[in-house]
Formats: C-alpha cells, structure tokens, sequence
C-alpha cells in the first residue's frame, strides 16, 4: 500500500510538473509574440538615433562629441513624459482584459494631456542648453555645437510623446505591429532627411548639427501623424474613440495615472540623468574620453533596446494576470520575460566582445584625428561594460514586471541608491580621482547597475509570492473598474 501511494504520489508530481512546463511554455510563445514588435520599435528608435550619430561623426570629432552630449540632455527631459505615459500600458491592459472601454479610452487621453504641461519646460531648456553646459564645465566650442544640435530637436519633444502614447495604448490592447511599421518606415525617410540636412545635397544648404535636430523633428511629427491616422481609420482601434471629445477630462484617471507614472518619471530621470552625469564626466576628462564614451554607449542603447521591448510586453502579461486575479500567472510572465532576454542579450553581447574594435570603427570618419586611440578606447569600454549589459536587461525586465503589479515607488527608492549613491560615487571616484579615466567611470556604472538588477528581482519575487497567497484564499479577487463590453 506504501508502495502504491508513492507510486501516485510521484505520478502526480510528474504530472504536475508538465502542466506547468506546459504553461510556462504557453506563456513563453505569448511574451515572445507581444515583445518582438515591441522589440523591433525600440530597435527602430535606437537605429534612427545611430544613423543621425554616423553622420554626424563624418562632420568631426567635436561634433560627434556635442551630439552625445545633447542626446542626453534631451533624454533627460524626455524620459520625464514617457514615465508619465508609461503608466497608460498597465491601466489600460488590466481594463482590456474586462472590456472597460471608458478606461482604455480615458487612460490615453489622459496620457495625451499630461505631455502639454511637460515639452514646455523642456522645449525652454533645450533652447538655452548652452549656458547650462558652460556651467557644468563642457568646452566652448562643444557647447555652441550642442546648442545648434538643440535648436534643431527640441521642437519635435511633443510629437515623440504623443506617438508614445499611442503605441503604448496600441501595446496594451495586444495590437503593437501599426506601432512597428510606422517605425520601420521612419528610419529610411531619417536617414535621407539626415543626409539632405547636414550636408547640404539636392541644392540644400548644409546645416550640419542644425539640420540633424530639424530632420528628427520632422520624422517625429510625421509617426505621430502617422499613428493618428491608424488609430482613427482602421479596426480594432477607431472602435475605442480614443482621440473624441479630447476636451473632456476623467479626473480620477488622470489621479491615477499621475500616482503610477510620477515615480517611474523620477526614476527614470534618475537613470538617465546618470546617463547624462557619466557624459559629464567623459567631458571633463577630455573629448577623446567623451566621443569613445559616446560610441560604446550607443551600442549598449542599442543592446538595452531589447529588454526595453521585453519590458513593455512584460508589464501588459503581468497587468492582464493581476486582473484575472492569476498568482501563478503573474510569476511564469515575469520569469517568461526575463529568460527571455538574458538568453537573447547574453548572445549578443558575445558578438559584441568579440566584433567591439570593428563596431567601435562604424562610428567613426577616417579623417577624425585621434580615431585610433578612441576606438581603442571604445573597445575597452565595451569589454568593462559587458555585465553592465546583461544586469541593465535584468533590472529592465523587473522593473516592467512591477509596473505590471502598479509598484513604482519602491523602486524610485532603489534607482537613487543603485544609480545615485553606489553607481555615480563610484565612478567620480575610480574615474576622476582614482586615475583609471573612463574605464574607472564605467566600472561605477556596471557596479551600480547590477546592485539596481539584484534588488529589483528580489522586490517582484516578493510580491508575486504575496499575490499568490492572496488569490489563494480569494480566488475571486477584486475589481476596480466596471466592465463594458466592446464589441469590435
């Protein structure tokens, strides 16, 4: 009788064990199928950027350098709204799943309002970057070059985060691919204009940095336009009349979505204002240091694009699980997502190791003086950051699992103590004062990276677990929100 109970005992454990090999499978091939157009704009988004730098570098290494400095001041200002309007993908997925139509809508159209108040300031700063370079110790003739870089840019803030708006909203109601091809269809017509602008072909005149910022501005207000048009003519989207009666505003959304994405704003801004401070630093030890930086820090954008992707997919699959009140479905999303990108950035960053002299030399023309020792430089920058690369997928990766799960104040509090204390102190102290240069200020940016990623994943694991313990003893669960059913 011993024998027989172990017997099925041991049954049921195998048979336990394929269910849920066989649902984490599922939910494998439903994260990979969410994330890949998800993947595929950031990816987009960073090719168009990398283009406008591969141009750039062929005016000179001074220009190259003043672009990678306003790249980041940009993203500094900008990241502040895409936090905002991150918070639309888990109001609007877990609405999704019950069919609340008001929500869905509502959620946008908040999102949408909440960027007037914001490109404003960044518009007014961008346009007097200069000075705010000078102060922070940047060279004269870097200054006056970011600052016609930024005459160009600042004016298309507002319609990047418009189009960020919809392509979350499209994201959140399981339709992301209208989204892609708006973006693969943006960095050709980027690339001529880049072309046509800086250096004056067709019999227009040359503008240089001037014409790269005109020319992403202009690709900015056309995928906005672009992604208007789709939302309100073709199915499913015009069924939830996201742009009607803009004017009229649902003041407990918007409470909602300031709550949500206020945190991921500062945190955010946290993190790329780290960005921005490594980039000073690059500056301050010399250009050299500072275009190298640049260049090793555009392949990184381009590695982190895919958790980033990753990221979005996994906040809307853990969003939809919490609505069905799906424990178990809340961790096999989080842990889905993140096999996912480490093995996929794990590969990459091999080729990367292993390709780094020959990527580092893309970036550059053949008549930049010093092109040899700035490669060199590149390439060293890219082997210090290598475990940088897979624990950015893994915080990433985290980071939208809890904004999945609406938790984004606790992780503001770990960006300022990974980033801020551990990662920025690090690197002013190995860069500046311990004399390694940019490698020491890389080693304080990888340190305080992977302290980011470690306490991240601990936080999910924590409130899944709660979670799971909770639907357990209310396997209803609970709703906030009164469904409406939308019939498309």
């Amino acid at each position: 009788m011993d024998k027989m109970a172990k017997m099925n005992q041991a049954t049921a454990s195998r048979a336990k064990v394929k269910k849920a090999s066989s649902h984490f499978a599922l939910e494998l091939n439903e994260i990979t199928k969410l994330a890949l157009p998800m993947v595929l704009i950031q990816l987009g988004q960073v090719a168009m950027t990398a283009t406008d730098l591969a141009f750039i570098g062929r005016i000179g290494a001074d220009s190259l350098a003043a672009a990678a400095v306003v790249i980041r001041l940009y993203f500094v200002g900008l990241t502040v709204g895409m936090g905002l309007l991150a918070a639309i993908a888990p109001i609007a997925a877990q609405a999704f799943v019950v069919d609340n139509l008001r929500v869905v809508r509502g959620s946008v159209r908040m999102g949408l309002w909440t960027t007037l108040p914001l490109s404003l300031p960044i518009l007014v700063i961008s346009l007097r970057s200069d000075q705010i370079l000078l102060a922070f110790g940047q060279a004269p003739d870097i200054a006056r070059l970011a600052q016609q870089y930024l005459f160009g840019l600042a004016w298309g803030v507002m319609p990047a985060l418009w189009f960020t708006a919809i392509r979350t909203f499209m994201g959140a109601v399981n339709r992301p691919k209208p989204a892609l091809w708006i973006t693969l269809a943006a960095i050709p017509v980027n690339a001529f204009l880049v072309y046509l602008l800086v250096f004056g072909k067709f019999g227009v005149p040359r503008l240089e940095l001037f014409g790269a910022g005109i020319a992403t501005t202009i690709v900015n207000y056309g995928t906005f336009l672009a992604g208007v048009w789709i939302t309100m003519m073709y199915r499913p989207f015009h069924g939830y009349h996201v742009l009607a009666h803009l004017w009229r505003f649902d003041w407990p959304l918007m409470r909602q979505l300031i709550v949500i994405g206020t945190p991921i704003s500062i945190a955010g801004l946290m993190e790329c204002g780290v960005s921005s401070a490594l980039t000073l630093l690059m500056g301050v030890i010399g250009t050299r240091a500072l275009v190298a930086h640049q260049i090793a820090f555009q392949v990184a954008a381009i590695l982190f694009a895919i958790p980033c992707g990753i990221s979005m997919a996994a906040s809307v699959r853990v969003a939809r699980a919490v609505s069905r009140n799906d424990g178990s479905g809340i961790k096999r999303a989080g842990l889905a997502a993140m096999l996912l990108g480490i093995v996929i950035v794990t590969m990459l960053t091999a080729v990367v190791i292993a390709a780094r002299f020959y990527i580092a030399k893309l970036f550059l023309g053949e008549s930049v003086d010093d092109a040899d020792a700035i490669v060199a430089l590149a390439a060293h920058l890219l082997l210090v950051g290598a475990s940088a690369f897979i624990a950015a997928t893994m915080y990433s990766i985290a980071l939208g699992s809890l904004r999945g799960l609406k938790d984004t104040r606790v992780p503001l509090v770990f960006a300022g103590i990974a980033f801020w204390l551990i990662g920025v102190s690090l690197s002013y102290v190995l860069g500046l004062t311990g004399g390694l240069g940019g490698i020491g200020v890389w080693m304080g940016l990888s340190i305080g990276t992977t302290v980011y990623a470690a306490l991240l994943i601990l936080r999910f694991q924590l409130l899944a677990s709660r979670f799971v313990l909770q639907s357990r003893y209310f396997p209803q669960g609970y709703n906030v929100v009164r469904p409406q059913r939308l019939n498309l």
